[in-house]
């Protein structure tokens, strides 16, 4: 066989090959931001499942064209499912800050005008909550818990204390 005929042949099969081959099917999302409304919680029709649906704003900073930093505010939706939603329900409210991991879906349904809606958002499968916490379970507005042992005798909190001034939640949607 030529060169050329053989070389031609060889192309067409690992172009053949190439066809076969498929994208990796990855729908992976991660996002941190505070909630812009408190969550709304409701049940399925059918079955009762607990659905739980929310909007987290995320900013974005980035330099213009004269090379003056900006920042853009992106609001994103979020939908949880079963327990997850429930502990959404009972520990978010407007403005809490979560961190999210889960995929995107859409999802189109007929509004009342007959026109058909179409919305892009997040399936959560974890979400972690960011706030901080005082003992009692109120958040706090500076980030520091009041907390006696954390503090030197001059009321300081020490640095290496630091670590201990977050309380995380994290929950899957298993």
């Amino acid at each position: 066989m030529p060169v050329e005929k053989r070389f031609l042949l060889e192309e067409y099969n690992r172009a053949d090959v190439m066809a076969e081959l498929k994208m990796p099917e990855i729908n992976s999302v991660v996002i941190a931001g505070n909630l812009t409304k408190d969550p709304v919680f409701r049940q399925t029709n059918s079955g009762g499942t607990p659905v739980v649906n929310f909007s987290v704003a995320c900013n974005r900073r980035f330099r213009d064209s004269n090379h003056q930093w900006q920042e853009e505010v992106c609001y994103v939706g979020v939908v949880a499912w079963n327990k997850l939603a429930e502990s959404c329900r009972d520990s978010l409210k407007k403005s809490s800050a979560v961190l999210i991991d889960g995929e995107l879906q859409s999802r189109t349904w007929k509004a009342q005008d007959g026109s058909s809606r179409t919305v892009v958002e997040i399936k959560a499968r974890r979400i972690q909550f960011l706030n901080k916490r005082h003992k009692n379970g109120e958040e706090d507005e500076e980030g520091f818990i009041e907390d006696d042992c954390h503090h030197n005798h001059h009321g300081e909190v020490h640095e290496n204390d630091l670590g201990h001034l977050y309380e995380y939640k994290y929950l899957c949607s298993d």
